[in-house]
């Protein structure tokens, strides 16, 4: 089966890796604006398409996997000006954090889509920071077609199982909510917690005293711009809804903390109640 995945960086680069793992029957083409990563691609055994056009043509499976706003614009082209390099029967998949959007996009165009989102990802960004492995036991979400393409859907699975990751159906809408509450909320709270506290004039020595809290907590403001603003710009209305409950979370938590004097039995019964919802098989991060 030949995959042509339009775009290398950390995931992209990752599938084409996985399936390059995977051997036979998988033929993996690539397409990139980088040279730098056309090079490393080629050199791990990608073949690397001189354009999105050369890339496509014969293709049995295209993956859109540049920054999420990148990928409507891809399916922009795939559905006009490069709708015959397609083969009849190619169906499209994506690796996008945010389902409904680009769903419909794809619907408005006539294409055969199916959204998918292998849930892992990594700090860094670009091909150098891709791994055969991120997939590995990891969940990929798979949406079901409107109209129902079973052979579509049993397609962009073999994908994710080639790549080592466990298949996920799950509707679009679904999806979004899900992952506005996982992920996307927790990026708005990394962005808002910088803002909150660097920059200021105590800035220097908060930062020289921060450690492994302070980074964890920070980890999702280091990374891609225009990946958390595709993400943002695409399910908006999901992630304020959860920001809204965060916010009344917050005014308990200014309630107990302006209580004079404190109660700590209440703190107490607070922190152990949230220690208490996550249980120890909790799966791992990924975006």
């Amino acid at each position: 089966m030949r995959v042509a995945i339009l775009g290398l960086g950390q995931i992209g680069g990752s599938v084409g890796r996985a399936l390059i793992a995977a051997g036979d029957p998988w033929r993996v083409a690539g397409w990139t604006r980088s040279p730098d990563a056309r090079d490393a691609a080629a050199a791990d055994g990608l073949e690397v398409a001189a354009s999105l056009r050369d890339a496509c043509v014969g293709a049995d499976v295209v993956l859109l996997a540049a920054p999420l706003l990148a990928c409507l614009e891809l399916i922009d082209d795939l559905g006009g000006p490069e709708r015959d390099s397609l083969a009849p029967e190619a169906v499209i998949t994506d690796v996008v954090s945010t389902k409904v959007a680009i769903c419909a996009r794809a619907a408005g165009h006539g294409l055969r889509f199916v959204g998918g989102h292998p849930m892992a990802g990594r700090e860094g960004s670009g091909y150098g920071a891709s791994d055969p492995e991120l997939f590995a036991g990891r969940p990929w979400v798979v949406t079901p077609t409107e109209p129902a393409d079973a052979e579509a859907e049993e397609r962009v699975g073999a994908v994710a199982i080639a790549c080592g990751a466990e298949v996920v159906p799950l509707g679009a809408a679904e999806h979004d909510a899900a992952v506005a509450a996982i992920s996307h909320l927790p990026l708005v709270l990394a962005a808002g917690l910088v803002e909150t506290v660097a920059g200021g004039s105590e800035w220097p020595m908060e930062r020289r005293l921060s450690a492994s809290g302070w980074a964890s907590m920070t980890r999702l403001a280091r990374g891609d711009v225009e990946m958390g603003t595709g993400i943002l710009a695409t399910n908006a209305p999901a992630v304020a809804e959860r920001l809204r409950d965060f916010r009344a979370v917050l005014d308990g938590w200014l309630a107990d903390l302006e209580a004079v004097p404190p109660d700590a039995e209440a703190l107490r019964h607070r922190l152990e109640t949230a220690r208490a919802l996550l249980t120890t098989d909790e799966p791992g991060g990924g975006r």
